[in-house]
């Protein structure tokens, strides 16, 4: 269970987080995390979240952003929400580690999403763009609807997909929360930025 002042971190995408608010702490009204993304660093996918609304706040460095069809470069002092629905990724835009702080509105599964996909990267189980086989991302894609989708095809068709591959996926094993071995989250002040 993610607490505030853990850490958890995907070397695969170059991002560490730090959970500043979790959803246990807002009654799930959101969760507020402090994101550092390495050079040449970015977010695993393209991706909506249907119900919930990010705001990002950059502190350090240069963050690029497509949101809708849209590019922007976006530096310290600066925000951007990208309101629900919308699709959207990030990227580190320059040469320096890029600190953000970003809050998710409502929480929903975002914690549980995000530990079980960095979770899976930093033990080896993702491609080189950070995302697990395609059975096993049928499950957890499914747990996590509400949470987050991909741009496209519609979410109808995501949904009649997910409900073929998922069963699939379930029977080779795989569950929609990987926890491995060892404890991925570390306490704040272990954690080298």
């Amino acid at each position: 269970m993610i607490r505030a002042g853990d850490s958890i971190e995907n070397p695969v995408t170059g991002e560490r987080i730090v959970f500043r608010q979790t959803s246990q702490e807002t009654g799930g009204e959101a969760v507020v995390i402090e994101t550092y993304v390495q050079p040449n660093g970015f977010v695993a996918a393209a991706h909506v979240h249907a119900s919930q609304e990010e705001r990002f706040q950059i502190l350090r460095g240069s963050v690029g952003f497509k949101v809708g069809g849209r590019k922007t470069i976006a530096g310290p002092g600066q925000r951007l929400t990208v309101p629900a629905g919308t699709p959207h990724r990030f990227w580190n835009a320059g040469d320096e580690v890029a600190h953000f702080v970003c809050e998710i509105r409502p929480a929903l599964q975002f914690e549980s999403l995000i530990e079980t996909m960095f979770s899976l990267a930093a033990d080896g189980k993702t491609n080189r763009k950070g995302m697990p086989n395609p059975l096993h991302l049928a499950v957890i894609a499914q747990a996590h609807f509400d949470t987050v989708q991909l741009p496209f095809p519609p979410a109808i068709v995501q949904r009649l997909g997910l409900a073929l591959g998922s069963p699939l996926g379930r029977v080779l094993g795989y569950e929609p929360v990987y926890v491995p071995a060892a404890a991925p989250a570390l306490p704040a002040a272990t954690a080298a930025v």
